[in-house]
């Protein structure tokens, strides 16, 4: 299972019960019972974007992370960040940022 190490935060792809395409993120996941609820950010239904949904950790398949290259994906990411509550993420994108600033600074 490709699953084993999902965690809060990830982006994840998976089918709904009625069968339709859906792709959001570990809001958060109960190990024992292999469960997960996801907030979903796209979907064929579109009833279903913005919501938190359950799901077996079976039905869904870990996204690789993102290769971000500018500033505004990493601000985005921040923001999903905080949102999610993942504070390690959150220091992780910050200090790209500020890289990213230092970089910007050296180069005038």
């Amino acid at each position: 299972m490709d699953n084993l190490i999902l965690k809060v935060g990830d982006w994840i792809k998976g089918k709904s019960r009625d069968g339709e395409l859906i792709i959001g993120y570990v809001e958060s996941l109960d190990v024992l019972d292999e469960k997960i609820n996801a907030t979903i950010t796209s979907s064929d239904d579109e009833a279903l974007v913005g919501k938190t949904i359950p799901m077996p950790t079976t039905g869904v398949k870990k996204l690789p992370v993102p290769q971000v290259k500018n500033k505004e994906q990493i601000q985005y990411l921040v923001d999903l960040a905080l949102a999610t509550g993942d504070q390690e993420w959150f220091m992780e994108l910050s200090e790209q940022l500020k890289a990213m600033r230092e970089l910007v600074k050296g180069v005038r």
